[in-house]
């Protein structure tokens, strides 16, 4: 199979356009298009029932956990920190259960920002709720250095330092169960982190490629489907 199927989590909140203000399932247009760059057939994934997620991830060939709104503080034992922005309750589940679905079945996994911090807690880790110097304004990018760990799945898709488009104000504190941290920010923050006992490919990264100019970490997960994929 030349182009896998990978599927995209997406946002359900209201949003207008022409006409209409209604409900509506998004995504930055970044992510799909940076499937597309990588080779992939990118496909959308509202927020659904959580008892669905095995057979919607059974159809798809990868997984892309996209940015978004903080985790609910009490997924992972917490009390809400003030500057912790509202839950999104159905999303955090259903995100939840697409990790999970993606993890027992061995299909190739990629957390972008929330991403990461939701696959920190699908396995028992916990967040900080709040830190500073890893964004800009309100609805601008920062950018940073990060560095890879030598010999990890992370390195073999960017081996040297990077500058990165980065947009959040949490990050891991624990890490979960099995999880190895494979990329850090000059000031120690985790940048990305991987599942080296995954039989397959399970990868997160803190920054948002999506919103930068190098697909690698995509080409990556792309790689990773294209070899999964039945009849590849």
């Amino acid at each position: 199979m030349s182009q896998p199927l990978i599927g995209i989590s997406t946002y359900q909140q209201e949003a207008r356009w022409g006409v209409w203000t209604l409900p509506a399932a998004l995504v930055p247009a970044g992510y799909p298009r940076l499937v597309q760059r990588s080779g992939g057939l990118p496909a959308l994934l509202p927020p659904g029932d959580p008892d669905t997620a095995a057979a919607v991830v059974a159809r798809l060939d990868g997984v892309v956990i996209a940015g978004g709104a903080d985790v609910q503080p009490a997924r992972y034992g917490a009390e809400p920190h003030p500057r912790t922005g509202p839950p999104s309750l159905d999303r955090d589940a259903w995100e939840l259960a697409l990790i999970e679905a993606a993890l027992a079945a061995r299909v190739p996994l990629l957390g972008i920002c929330r991403g990461l911090q939701l696959l920190n807690v699908a396995l028992g880790g916990t967040l900080v709720q709040h830190l500073d110097g890893h964004a800009g304004p309100d609805g601008v990018f920062d950018h940073h250095p990060v560095e890879p760990v030598p010999g990890t799945l992370l390195a073999r898709a960017l081996p040297e330092p990077v500058t990165v488009p980065t947009y959040h104000h949490q990050a891991v504190d624990r890490l979960g169960r099995g999880l190895l941290a494979s990329a850090y920010a000059a000031d120690g923050t985790i940048e990305a982190v991987e599942l080296p006992a995954a039989d397959g490919f399970a990868l997160a990264v803190q920054w948002h490629p999506e919103a930068g100019d190098d697909p690698r970490v995509m080409d990556a997960l792309v790689a990773a489907a294209r070899g999964a994929a039945p009849g590849a």
